[in-house]
């Protein structure tokens, strides 16, 4: 008897897609260990040959990457639909391509966690494999119609961590027995453990003081320069942990900084849930992967809305908002205002963090055995009448 192959695609623009497929793989590895699981990198697939790093000296995503440190985000919402001008001119050579991975690869389950290609995916797929589910996992809390999610006219499966975006997929037309809820973004299973972490006895032996309320300043993988005005601004009023990622120039500059409250500068880690227990609030871009974390750790935000903001963090803001889980200012030079107004009403922003559920992680391994289940009762059925 062969194994069930679970193919999950991703790609490293932002480092969300990727981190969100790790824990993924991990949850069904624990939870369905009879399943083979692929991590498949899509720009990987798409340049087997390595002509674009050829040319260019780097990955696609690298790029990216870099505007996100630097902080480089103005005009993306424009740049995004000149991006997905470029992927529908593309459209056959992705076809093409994808047509051949998958001949090669044959995997039983697609599940894709990347935004913009997933009509090259489900395409090419259904052309190649016809019968193998293919299945979108958003990793935002919202898609930004049209054709970056949800693609309308596919008869595939999505998996929604909210419901704005179980909704978006019922208004483009799609079956709601393919519309899959969750209980929010998938985020990894060190999140989930129990901890046992003396904050008064960390605090200082990191030389942090034990008793000063604490804001963990959090950009993703790659930092940003934010993190300095944020540091200078909040210098002689708050205690700050901040994680820089792999940006080790944005690391030495910040260690530089003058300060007169408590400060700690962390080089990339693999431990924040550490680093989460020993802090009282988050601070930080609206990604979804962060405020995801951040909440599940118990620690209401601060994060901003507004020009710079990437157009798929953007509901984000919002959620926060909504929900109660903390504080949504226009720009972090009002940083001072936004953690004294944070402050203010501190238990009232715990208590609306402590009622968010996120159980995602141990969610999608179930919906995607249902998914197979059904799958295979329906060829079994088209075998029937045959």
């Amino acid at each position: 008897m062969t194994s069930t192959t679970i193919d999950l695609i991703y790609f490293n623009a932002g480092g969300g897609h990727r981190a969100s497929a790790l824990a993924l793989e991990a949850a069904l590895r624990r939870q369905t260990p009879s399943w083979h699981v692929r991590l498949v990198n899509l720009f990987e697939v798409l340049d087997s040959q390595g002509k674009f790093r050829s040319v260019t000296g780097s990955a696609p995503e690298d790029w990216y990457n870099k505007r996100l440190a630097r902080g480089w985000t103005l005009g993306m919402a424009q740049e995004l639909k000149l991006l997905q001008a470029a992927i529908r001119l593309g459209h056959p050579f992705l076809l093409r391509t994808l047509q051949q991975h998958w001949l090669h690869t044959e995997p039983d389950l697609v599940v894709s966690l990347v935004p913009n290609f997933n009509r090259a995916l489900y395409q090419s797929l259904a052309s190649t494999l016809p019968g193998v589910p293919y299945t979108t996992l958003l990793t935002d809390l919202a898609d930004i119609p049209p054709n970056f999610w949800i693609e309308p006219g596919q008869p595939q499966h999505f998996i929604c961590g909210t419901p704005r975006a179980a909704e978006q997929a019922r208004a483009l037309g799609h079956d709601a027995k393919r519309i899959h809820a969750t209980s929010g973004m998938i985020i990894r299973p060190e999140f989930y453990e129990s901890m046992t972490v003396d904050r008064t006895e960390e605090r200082l032996r990191l030389g942090l003081d034990p008793e000063r309320p604490t804001g963990l300043v959090l950009f993703g993988g790659h930092g940003s320069k934010a993190m300095l005005g944020i540091a200078r601004r909040l210098a002689a009023s708050t205690q700050l942990i901040l994680i820089c990622g792999h940006n080790k120039g944005l690391a030495a500059r910040l260690r530089q900084l003058p300060r007169t409250a408590p400060r700690l500068v962390v080089d990339f880690t693999a431990d924040i849930p550490y680093y989460m227990q020993l802090a009282d609030f988050f601070i930080g871009k609206p990604g979804p992967g962060s405020i995801s974390e951040a909440v599940q750790q118990g620690l209401p935000v601060i994060v901003v809305d507004n020009a710079w903001t990437m157009p798929q963090e953007r509901y984000n803001a919002e959620w926060v908002s909504k929900n109660g889980l903390g504080v949504v200012h226009g720009s972090f030079r009002t940083i001072d205002r936004a953690v004294a107004q944070l402050l203010n009403g501190f238990d009232a922003f715990q208590a609306s963090v402590r009622r968010i559920d996120n159980r995602a992680l141990f969610e999608v391994p179930e919906i995607l055995e249902r998914i197979l289940h059904e799958a295979s009762a329906s060829e079994s059925r088209t075998a029937a009448l045959a």
